[in-house]
């Protein structure tokens, strides 16, 4: 018992056990987007590069996320009342850098449709008023898949929010359901977004046609990634329910899943107003 005593923390924190993935995920990141940087510019090997540093920040976040959900479920009174609060503000500032991210993209589609570049060459505003999207410039119907997946997105956010009450009464049965059918959604929209990409490439635009058009695929494209992300991260809470390894009070993996899911619902909503309805 006294030996007990003496190894027992006198605080409230939880101090993690030495870990090498923070260094080797910081190496791994720099050799993809250094690759991928000489790739852009037809440097020999460089794919390689980039692919093997992806490989590698793959495969350590994969050992890096057991790890910590091995550390929840083993060692479930490390994560106390304390730790959870600043577990969850890391979440908070987490998700506020993603909307910084895309802070960005926003700021380039409006900065070129209400200050286009001819405007600072003297050229007269109301010609460079209907310039974004260049005239002549085929946009996408939202009113048919847009529409189509935004209504997806928001059924989502409802069943996501189902599975969290189910969790939190104890219904571990509703949890798998609403769990699954989240996923299924997620990994719907999925597939239609790719089915508008392979609709608008062969019949709209492409990327490098001009500024709507890089504007336009890089903000939905990298949403895209933010919907496959949150849907990879809904499958692992889903094998973790399905496994009974969360309780109303410990779960807060799938806590931040739906953090991230309803924050990926919003970003959709904003691309759907501003670049879908507003970009016609």
């Amino acid at each position: 018992m006294a030996g007990a005593h003496a190894t027992k923390p006198d605080h409230d924190y939880h101090l993690v056990d030495p870990s090498p993935w923070p260094i080797l995920i910081s190496f791994s990141m720099l050799f993809m987007a250094g690759g991928a940087a000489f790739y852009f510019h037809d440097k020999p090997y460089a794919l390689y590069v980039m692919l093997g540093g992806f490989a590698a920040v793959v495969y350590i976040a994969y050992r890096w996320w057991s790890d910590c959900i091995a550390e929840g479920k083993q060692k479930p009174s490390a994560h106390t009342g304390v730790v959870q609060k600043g577990l969850r503000i890391g979440m908070l500032m987490f998700i506020a850098s993603e909307v910084m991210f895309f802070f960005a993209f926003f700021f380039s589609y409006f900065h070129s449709a209400f200050l286009p570049m001819e405007l600072l060459n003297d050229t007269n505003w109301a010609e460079t008023k209907a310039s974004f999207p260049p005239a002549g410039q085929k946009t996408v119907n939202p009113w048919s898949l847009p529409l189509f997946n935004t209504l997806l997105l928001l059924l989502s956010g409802t069943t996501v929010t189902w599975a969290h009450a189910s969790l939190l009464n104890g219904n571990r049965r509703d949890l798998i359901r609403a769990l699954a059918a989240t996923v299924v959604l997620g990994l719907v929209f999925t597939g239609v977004q790719a089915l508008e990409y392979h609709h608008i490439l062969e019949h709209y635009f492409k990327l490098s046609d001009n500024n709507y058009t890089s504007n336009f695929f890089l903000a939905t494209g990298f949403h895209g990634l933010h919907v496959i992300i949150g849907t990879i991260f809904l499958i692992i809470c889903l094998v973790s329910a399905k496994r009974n390894s969360m309780t109303e009070k410990h779960h807060l993996r799938f806590e931040f899943a739906a953090w991230y899911w309803h924050f990926v619902d919003v970003v959709w909503l904003f691309l759907f107003v501003c670049i879908y309805i507003m970009g016609r």
